[in-house]
């Protein structure tokens, strides 16, 4: 980044022809008070600053992003948590634009095949400038329910206040919408909604609808280096699914800051599995053949939904993005994306849930790496598992066979076993002796 016509900016960092360097003290910067706060403070050579002190990493939220991020200098080795442009992903207006741009170019450049891998989110219209299409489907469609969802969100507005879904398009609101109550929003006035069709035979477990979080940490978008973590949860609504009741947001939301204040919620019950206990269930239900297939079609929303943005979302090598994915799946074992959070929830609902989330942070700061300890050739790091780097990365060692004779399977596991502690001390140990082995 070049630095900027205003004198009065700051400079982050030090000097450059030492990034790589390993670094011994690192200085962070966070107003997020929560179960990152604690994962940061007890990072060893971590040390916090506060107000206008130079800093190396800040995990900051979006709306410093944009009012500071083009007038600070930054060094090299600074790391920052948000693309410039995150919201293109993660506003579901744009989202839903860029996805429908990128099936037209796939359908152009690959066919209709590889045009039908983007049919993974519901039909959608964005308003007020696609009403006329809406009105037309709809009234080609009747009876089908549509839900309307705010595409630019601002703070004052979040999944607590939205009105259950109705199949009325003249009394619009409604919400798959599954936030946790603290995910950040950009602080935006709500100009645009976009019409999406309501998913009406969602999947269930226990006759109670759910959806899946799950995590995706992009280091890069040119080329594109996207990482999966092997944890994350399934949210239930605490009441049984029915269409009859569209109003009662106990049987349509599943986010926890919802259901909390259910009259027959408990506590102790909760209303979280862990990715691991959902699949083990799927399994158990349909074979593990059919959960393969279901997982496999999981990755190809992580990665098309990325590819959907990476050539309008400015790549900047000070950047990070953890992302929240939001996956609803339906009777049929397809998975559906309801959204991506460009600042996922993480204050912590439980004790199960502090510990996923301390875990999940502290393996995207290993990825992250403001150490400079890794090789930069690792494919797994904790419970992260690199899913692409400019092009699928396979779960074999060596050149992946991409011909169609052998078969390639994807190095993610998401819901598998994390036994991240283990993979750490191993990872660690040999980068060491690597560094003790004279070349």
């Amino acid at each position: 980044m070049s630095r900027p016509k205003n004198q009065n900016y700051k400079g982050h960092g030090v000097s450059k022809g030492k990034e790589r360097e390993q670094r011994t003290l690192v200085r962070f910067k966070t107003t997020l008070m929560n179960t990152l706060m604690d994962v940061l403070r007890r990072r060893p050579g971590w040390v916090e600053v506060k107000d206008e002190g130079e800093w190396d990493f800040y995990w900051c939220d979006v709306s410093w992003l944009r009012e500071n991020f083009d007038h600070i200098y930054m060094d090299e080795h600074v790391r920052i948590s948000h693309f410039r442009n995150h919201y293109e992903l993660t506003r579901k207006n744009y989202m839903v634009k860029n996805l429908k741009r990128f099936r037209k170019q796939l359908e152009r450049e690959a066919g209709k095949l590889e045009a039908a891998k983007c049919d993974f989110f519901p039909k959608t219209f964005e308003m007020p400038c696609e009403y006329h299409l809406f009105v037309e489907e709809f009234r080609k469609n009747p009876g089908i329910t549509w839900i309307m969802k705010p595409g630019t969100v601002g703070k004052k507005l979040t999944s607590l206040e939205a009105p259950a879904p109705r199949s009325s398009a003249s009394n619009p609101s409604g919400s798959h919408d599954t936030r946790s109550s603290d995910d950040q929003k950009d602080e935006i006035p709500v100009e645009n909604y976009v019409a999406q069709r309501y998913i009406e035979n969602p999947y269930l477990i226990g006759g109670r609808k759910f959806d899946l979080r799950v995590y995706v940490l992009v280091m890069s978008y040119i080329p594109l280096r996207a990482w999966l973590y092997r944890d994350g949860f399934a949210r239930f609504s605490n009441t049984r699914f029915t269409l009859n009741s569209l109003d009662d947001q106990y049987v349509h939301l599943t986010n926890v800051a919802v259901q909390k204040t259910s009259p027959d919620y408990h506590p102790k019950k909760g209303c979280k599995w862990m990715l691991q206990r959902f699949r083990q269930y799927l399994a158990s239900k349909h074979g593990p053949q059919v959960v393969e297939v279901l997982f496999s079609d999981m990755d190809n929303i992580f990665v098309k939904s990325l590819q959907s943005v990476q050539k309008v979302i400015i790549s900047d090598k000070h950047c990070f993005e953890l992302y929240g994915y939001d996956i609803l799946i339906d009777q049929d074992l397809k998975p559906w994306l309801l959204e991506v959070n460009a600042s996922p929830s993480l204050t912590a609902s439980s004790q199960e849930d502090y510990e996923l989330k301390t875990c999940l942070l502290e393996d995207t700061l290993n990825v992250v790496d403001m150490e400079a300890r890794l090789t930069g050739r690792e494919k797994r790091v904790g419970g992260f598992d690199l899913m692409w780097n400019d092009g699928p990365v396979s779960r074999e060692e060596g050149t992946p066979d991409l011909s169609g004779i052998g078969t390639f399977v994807t190095n993610t596991h998401l819901g598998c076993i994390n036994d991240r502690k283990k993979q750490l001390r191993q990872l660690f140990h040999s980068l060491q002796v690597q560094k003790k082995t004279p070349s």
